[in-house]
């Protein structure tokens, strides 16, 4: 239960998935995660380091084997959250012409930015 309440704290989640490809310093997670604060990636980078999943580099912050592994334990959550979206996307099609539109269709916007936000765009 500790490691759900880590992942589930704002922008733990983001910030290992910046670290996947390759150590990055404060001022790079920074740019990529748009709308997270100095104060809240400091304490974020405290907590996954205290916790054996990020450690400190020569290039900034990077993901331990632990991390790594992690990565791959999440490679199908991400695989089902994209077709998840893209089903959502698929069920926002716009109504025929006279139908009230559906209001389940409004996620599908909120879809589009967390992938967006997930995948760095």
């Amino acid at each position: 239960m500790a490691a759900m309440d880590l992942f589930g704290r704002r922008w733990a989640l983001r910030i290992l998935w910046e670290l996947r490809a390759g150590p990055l310093g404060a001022r790079a997670l920074l740019a990529r995660c748009e709308g997270l604060s100095s104060s809240v990636l400091y304490q974020r980078l405290r907590e996954l380091t205290s916790s054996g999943i990020i450690s400190p580099s020569v290039d900034g912050y990077e993901l331990t084997q632990l991390g790594t592994a992690l990565g791959h334990a999440l490679r199908p959550l991400d695989e089902w959250a994209i077709t998840w979206a893209q089903e959502q996307e698929h069920d926002d099609q716009e109504p025929p012409p006279g139908d009230p539109p559906d209001p389940g269709t409004r996620r599908t916007t909120a879809v589009r930015a967390a992938q967006d936000s997930v995948r760095g765009a």
